[in-house]
């Protein structure tokens, strides 16, 4: 992960660049990006403007591309390569359609467009035959995180913690327990943006203030990746890639997330354990009391089953 500490210093260089513009020249000056990604701007004089109008082109390159191209070169030429790929957002999800070995439809066909970017939405091949993952998303503590880690140790059973910045920062107990204890945590983003809302630049700040901050704190190297919301775009997962990380979505998810409005017992039962597959990825959220009551139940029923949990390996 040295790119990603090589890097950082690069980055404030990239908002002055973007700032250029065709006509009058604008006042510039240095800049550096904080641990926090917070920019800290220090004006110089500026120079004198031209008296000669600066050549325009009769059709000019988009802004967009530019800036993005521009981060990239910052970053390293490793980098640069994927400056011409598509930044629009995919839009996605595992669906309810299933072919025949009751996989979502979705995901396998998702699989075989990103998976050369090191991305996940299921794990496919003989190998994985019979084993399923478990991964929970932290965006805050509500108080079941620990009940939830007593499940797994009880039950043997090693999940992915996919956490933020600011999680990290206020539950350092329990990203060390999840560490301890031998399950992964992965990166979730330092403020939880959608990617393909934001610029180059800041998807970078976004995923190495997290890793930082977790690298610094806990001496733990992360190197899986869940994007916030799920939102990604080739471009998007492509960086995550050049930055060491494989992305992990999920081939299953369901409304858990609301804290105010969850689901019964019995329906969260049915729908966690009703569709089963080689290779699946479970999506929780581990604010949901409603999954840590239910959890020790779908673990024995999916066992039941014949499938295992198993931790989540780069092989």
């Amino acid at each position: 992960m040295k790119t990603i500490r090589m890097i950082s210093a690069f980055l404030a260089l990239i908002l002055l660049l973007a700032a250029s513009g065709c006509g009058k020249q604008r006042e510039q000056g240095s800049a550096t990006l904080t641990g926090d990604a917070e920019l800290v701007i220090t004006p110089v004089e500026p120079e004198i403007e031209s008296e000669t109008e600066p050549e325009t082109s009769s059709e000019p390159e988009d802004e967009t591309y530019i800036n993005n191209l521009r981060a990239l070169e910052a970053m390293g030429e490793d980098f640069v390569e994927i400056a011409d790929l598509s930044a629009e957002s995919v839009p996605w999800g595992p669906g309810v359609n299933f072919n025949s070995e009751g996989k979502p439809i979705a995901c396998v066909q998702l699989q075989a467009l990103y998976g050369k970017y090191d991305a996940d939405f299921l794990r496919s091949g003989d190998e994985y035959k019979g084993k399923v993952y478990l991964t929970f998303d932290e965006g805050y503590e509500n108080g079941y995180t620990a009940a939830i880690l007593d499940t797994l140790k009880e039950k043997g059973v090693s999940a992915v913690f996919f956490v933020t910045l600011p999680y990290a920062k206020s539950e350092p107990e329990l990203i060390q327990r999840m560490i301890d204890e031998g399950h992964i945590v992965g990166n979730h983003s330092a403020r939880h943006k959608n990617f393909t809302e934001i610029a180059l630049e800041e998807a970078y700040a976004e995923i190495a203030d997290c890793h930082n901050y977790i690298q610094d704190n806990f001496g733990y190297s992360m190197y899986l990746w869940r994007f916030p919301e799920g939102a990604f775009s080739e471009q998007s997962v492509a960086l995550l890639q050049k930055m060491g990380y494989r992305s992990l979505f999920w081939s299953f998810a369901y409304k858990d997330w609301d804290a105010a409005d969850q689901p019964d017992l019995d329906t969260a039962f049915s729908k966690i354990t009703g569709s089963l597959h080689d290779g699946e990825i479970f999506l929780l959220h581990a604010v949901s009391a409603t999954n840590t009551d239910v959890l020790g139940s779908v673990i024995d029923c999916v066992r039941d089953q014949g499938y295992e949990f198993v931790k989540y390996t780069l092989d």
